[in-house]
């Protein structure tokens, strides 16, 4: 089938425009020499290249037509009489039709008289432009066997647009007929080029005119996937010229991300998909709408950091999204490669999102599979609702009565469980029931407990291990390094920082260490922008849920540096508008613990957080504001400003001169050190009950405990505290009551050593290394005739 004959319409029509022309205008490298590191792909190298032009016409433009009104006239004729007909003054009556421009017809509202069929787009032979001499009419001359259509309009604006509108609804129509059944591939690359041309040089100016037939392209290539790459990379080639001020449809893009895959060092990659990539991303406004463009995307960033020096070219490419000043001339940019990097970061958690919420993967999706009946079972993910403790053995030899009103430590649960393929997660919870302090209020009964919440409120995690395939780690560390690129820019670090407030990660990414890790650069940018609405981005978007502040303190589930970034963050926000008292509030309220802890270990910004918090009465509690006391007094820094303090407000020596506190709770992490410099830098004489839970020490600290002489109550829960210091406390701590050695490695041999402890009448053993007999023994030598003892064994 000729396409020429069609395409270039009748003589009138030529006359008529005969005076456009084109000017073509070459397009330069978007991303420059960014691949100069890779040898095999420098641009402009390649059997495949094809220069890109986009042609534009300095005539007339028009609105393609789907439909209008237009009076209509048929006229029956041999060919030879043709002309005499359209020069005589009379013609046959004019019919006003409603007329729709359909994919393969000319069809009317009104089917009756001259249009009481439709017309097919396939038996119009010839089209032209006619008007006449001797009246102002303007008509349009459809030619088909044994006859003639004439369209008359009411203007010549109005006759030119049904003409290029019919002209190009007969072109395209008769490309999809010759292109969804191919023959010789070489005749289709060359029809193609064909179509991007006739889309090009088109003076219809409308979204379809390059849609349609990057819709027949892809049509095509989902058809016959069974193509050479070479003939893969042609035709990309051929409608690259379409793609230079037009989104690919989503059909193509599913094309264009399976050659990124399989061919990352290809020349189209750079040279065709570079210009796409950026348009998708300085003109996309809804990634929702079109998914598979920021699939296309990822999928481009990828193939590019498979190149030689890999993540330089992406680092090129980001930069080329910017724009060489400072300030980015583009604001649509940055929110849609953060859309791509968030996209990226998921996909790589897929599985365990799915297996979480039981939902289907994007490749069941894809593949329709979407009811519950039609997918494998899934593996489940989540936490175990809380149990109660174990009870305590009913082996007639092995019970022990319970029925004291002495003050123990409650039971250690059992660990909470999250099993799947490939991730293990085990859960403690502390017995102060942080979660419950936090919200004011006992945990929510029977519901399932979130695995964010418990993360973030205790600080008992022991491991959270999740192994990510390869793939899925390679593409995790390109896509965080991409957030990491963004941060470094001072004009997206304000929009960055807004965007990832809410904290818009899966949670099993949020409790990876290699992702939070890598994520730990762009939080420190926010932090060390002096600009408030940077910054003030580091809380929480809203109250009772948690930020970055939040996430990277001591025992978050982020912190991985003692507290460094969490110290830097408190230093910026004190440093601006957040010296409030309600910022103290919050942070005696949720982060006292870290504070003093990093206080002790000498931080001047912790020790000046410490100082307001007792010059401004945030603390109520006598014995809390005593540690603080002996928390400052340990460091020089810390005794300086107190000292400073005291001279402002004399109240606070009355309030040492009391006596040390009766009860003191180390924060988690504390060290051996940690605890030798607290309790050396003040009176604590009065000390009775002491919680080293979830702290790092050591048999070493009984040297300090020891110093204690009123001590009653210890709890050592989850701690390195082995026997050598159950010996040292059994020969020093006559009047100890309760003792908590929950999941501590203690062994038979330090447990027999508390025989000599005659005032213990609380001790929990849960988790130990403790064997039957060495139970039968301390039943035995242990007087709870007098004051019952509590004992738990696993």
């Amino acid at each position: 089938m000729d396409f020429n004959s069609g395409s270039g319409g009748g003589g009138g029509g030529n006359e008529l425009h005969n005076n456009q022309f084109y000017q073509c205008e070459e397009n330069k490298p978007l991303l420059g020499e960014m691949s100069e590191g890779n040898n095999n792909t420098k641009l402009g190298a390649g059997p495949c290249k094809r220069t890109l032009h986009h042609c534009s016409s300095s005539g007339m433009r028009y609105k393609l037509l789907h439909e209008g009104d237009i009076q209509v006239c048929v006229v029956k004729h041999p060919r030879t009489f043709l002309s005499k007909i359209l020069t005589s003054k009379f013609l046959r009556r004019w019919e006003p039709h409603h007329l729709t421009l359909t994919e393969s017809s000319l069809t009317s509202a009104t089917p009756t008289g001259y249009m009481e069929t439709s017309l097919s787009y396939s038996s119009i032979e010839d089209l032209q432009l006619l008007s006449w001499d001797n009246a102002p009419k303007y008509c349009v001359q459809l030619s088909f066997p044994g006859g003639t259509v004439l369209l008359q309009a009411a203007n010549s604006y109005l006759r030119d647009q049904w003409f290029h509108s019919l002209q190009w609804k007969k072109k395209i129509y008769k490309y999809r007929k010759v292109l969804n059944n191919p023959s010789r591939w070489d005749v289709v690359l060359k029809e193609i080029r064909a179509l991007v041309d006739m889309a090009l040089t088109s003076p219809l100016q409308d979204e379809s005119i390059h849609q349609a037939p990057l819709h027949i392209i892809s049509t095509l290539l989902a058809e016959n996937s069974n193509l050479s790459t070479q003939d893969h990379e042609n035709i990309i080639v051929a409608i690259a010229p379409l793609l230079e001020n037009n989104h690919p449809p989503p059909d193509l893009c599913e094309f264009f991300c399976k050659h990124c895959r399989e061919r990352p060092r290809s020349m189209v990659v750079i040279e065709v998909f570079t210009p796409v990539v950026q348009r998708i991303l300085k003109h996309n406004m809804d990634f929702g709408k079109c998914p598979r463009l920021r699939l296309f995307t990822q999928e481009y960033i990828l193939a590019l950091n498979e190149l030689n020096a890999g993540m330089e070219v992406v680092k090129k490419f980001v930069h080329s999204m910017h724009g060489p000043t400072g300030q980015c001339p583009h604001p649509r940019v940055l929110p849609n490669l953060v859309a791509v990097c968030l996209a990226a970061i998921y996909s790589c958690y897929e599985e365990f999102i799915n297996s979480r919420d039981n939902s289907p993967s994007l490749k069941e999706i894809r593949n329709g599979c979407q009811q519950q009946n039609d997918r494998k079972p899934p593996m489940p993910l989540r936490l175990l609702p809380p149990q109660p403790p174990p009870p305590i053995p009913t082996n007639p030899a092995l019970s022990i009565p319970i029925s004291s009103t002495t003050p123990s430590l409650p039971l250690s649960p059992p660990p909470s469980v999250v099993n799947s393929s490939e991730i293990l997660v085990e859960l403690e919870r502390n017995n102060n029931s942080a979660n419950a302090r936090r919200k004011g209020g006992p945990s929510g009964g029977d519901s399932e407990p979130n695995l964010i919440d418990c993360l973030l409120v205790s600080p008992a995690v022991n491991t959270l291990s999740i192994q990510l395939p390869a793939q899925a780690d390679r593409v995790l560390g390109c896509f965080a390094l991409i957030l990491k690129m963004l941060s470094d820019y001072d004009d997206w670090r304000p929009a960055l920082a807004s965007l990832l407030q809410p904290i818009p990660f899966p949670k099993e990414a949020l409790a990876h260490a290699k992702f939070t890790k890598e994520l730990k650069y762009v939080i420190q940018r926010f932090a060390e922008d002096p600009r408030q609405e940077v910054h003030s981005c580091l809380l929480s978007v809203r109250s009772g849920k948690d930020g970055w502040f939040q996430l990277y303190s001591p025992g978050g589930v982020a912190c991985d540096d003692d507290g460094e970034l969490f110290a830097s963050m408190v230093h910026i926000l004190m440093g601006s508008c957040y010296k409030t008292k309600k910022f103290l509030l919050s942070l005696a309220e949720n982060k006292l613990g870290p504070c003093m802890l990093l206080a002790l270990r000498g931080n001047q910004t912790m020790v000046e957080i410490l100082c307001l918090m007792l010059e401004y009465n945030i603390i109520e509690n006598k014995d809390t504001q005593l540690q603080i006391i002996s928390t400052l007094e340990s460091t020089q820094v810390g005794l300086r400003m107190y000292e400073q303090l005291c001279d402002r407000q004399r109240e606070l020596k009355e309030l040492q001169r009391k006596g040390g506190p009766t009860r003191l709770t180390l924060p988690s992490k504390s060290t051996d050190a940690d605890l030798a410099r607290l309790l050396s830098s003040g009176s604590f004489g009065n000390l009775e009950n002491l919680s080293l839970a979830f702290t790092n020490v050591t048999s070493a600290c009984a040297e300090q405990l020891i110093k204690l002489p009123s001590l009653k109550q210890l709890n050592l829960w989850s701690t390195q505290f082995g026997d050598a210091g159950l010996r040292l406390l059994s020969e020093h701590l006559a009047c100890l009551q309760v003792l908590n050695l929950c999941e501590t490695p203690v062994t038979d041999a330090g447990l027999l050593a508390l025989s000599s402890m005659k005032s213990l009448c609380s001790l929990n053993m849960n988790s130990t290394k403790l064997t039957a007999d060495t139970y039968e023994d301390l039943k035995v030598i242990l007087p709870y005739n007098s004051c019952q003892m509590q004992m738990y064994t696993e």
